[in-house]
């Protein structure tokens, strides 16, 4: 079971970034490697540097991933800080029970869509009282999942405007390479996302 999870939909903007994997290499050798040995990663500490810059927190709702995206963040010294928590929603139905995603949504299009990647961010962030909320939502593989093919993820990103008050933007992209390539090119494209919009000034 590969599948990711859902926010508030509204508002969502679905970005497709085409194959990343080849962009991802050298960061994956460091993130696979950061998550086998524990060690702290270069992006989740920048994330983790950003967000305390801000004053500002984080919160995950994780299915194909797991936790791994809260498991290197909590690997960089001062997480505690910003990473309030996370939910890890591998099973369809724990995605609507614990993290809010609509039931009708995930009975018409599946647990691997990006409106539920959205609204998988806004229940991360909503539930975990933090500022941001990511959600990832994909098939890792080998196999399809409802026909969707492996390498195939949504990664919402629900937090702060450029202007002020909530959003929720979705990128979706195709990764390739086997299950353990998609899970780490997706931790690292979520935390980039996450990244990218804290380098944004807000007003």
């Amino acid at each position: 079971m590969s599948a990711g999870g859902a926010g508030d939909a509204a508002g969502a903007d679905p970005t497709p970034e085409g194959d990343t994997v080849a962009g991802h290499r050298s960061g994956a050798v460091s993130t696979g490697r950061a998550l086998a040995e524990g060690a702290p990663d270069p992006l989740a500490a920048e994330v983790v540097g950003l967000l305390r810059a801000r004053g500002e927190t984080v919160a995950t709702a994780e299915s194909l991933t797991a936790g791994a995206v809260g498991a290197l963040l909590a690997g960089v010294p001062g997480a505690s800080a910003v990473l309030r928590g996370g939910l890890i929603v591998y099973a369809t139905e724990l995605k609507h029970s614990l993290a809010g995603v609509s039931a009708d949504l995930l009975a018409e299009h599946g647990a691997v869509h990006p409106d539920v990647a959205a609204q998988l961010a806004s229940g991360a962030r909503d539930r975990c009282g933090a500022t941001w909320g990511l959600g990832l939502t994909g098939v890792a593989g080998p196999d399809p999942q409802d026909g969707v093919p492996p390498g195939v993820v949504h990664i919402g990103v629900a937090g702060v405007s450029p202007v002020g008050g909530p959003s929720v933007e979705v990128s979706s992209v195709t990764l390739s390479g086997d299950r353990h390539r998609v899970r780490v090119a997706s931790v690292i494209t979520a935390l980039e996302l996450l990244r990218a919009r804290l380098l944004v000034p807000v007003g």
